[in-house]
């Protein structure tokens, strides 16, 4: 949520989650506005025989910016994330993934695969 500044709407074990994100959709610098953004790139290992890892592929994606909050996750049931790795019962703050599948559903060029295995 730190990364993001979209409201994550979506439902999550039979209830509906609307929670903003942490980051403000603009930054002013002076006479300046810049749009916020988040990049990701995950990195996808396939573990050898001898228990070294060889980078296979980088995904890189683009988080829209909160303002295209109603073409990318208008409501809970139209989303593109998932639930994350936090446990309420233990009191951790909520966190959610992102989904790279629903993402490229509303524009592909917005996530990437980098193919290095060749």
């Amino acid at each position: 949520m730190s990364q993001t500044s979209m409201t994550v709407k979506m439902k999550r074990s039979g209830r509906i989650i609307n929670e903003r994100g942490k980051l403000e959709p603009e930054i002013r610098r002076g006479d300046r506005v810049f749009y916020v953004v988040t990049v990701i790139a995950k990195f996808l290992y396939q573990e050898t025989v001898a228990g070294n890892r060889n980078l296979e592929s980088i995904i890189i994606a683009c988080i829209p910016n909160g303002k295209l909050q109603n073409i990318y996750n208008p409501t809970p049931d139209d989303t593109i994330w998932r639930a994350g790795r936090d446990a309420p019962t233990l009191g951790e703050d909520f966190r959610v993934r992102l989904s790279y599948g629903l993402l490229a559903e509303k524009a592909h060029w917005r996530v990437w695969e980098i193919d290095l295995s060749r």
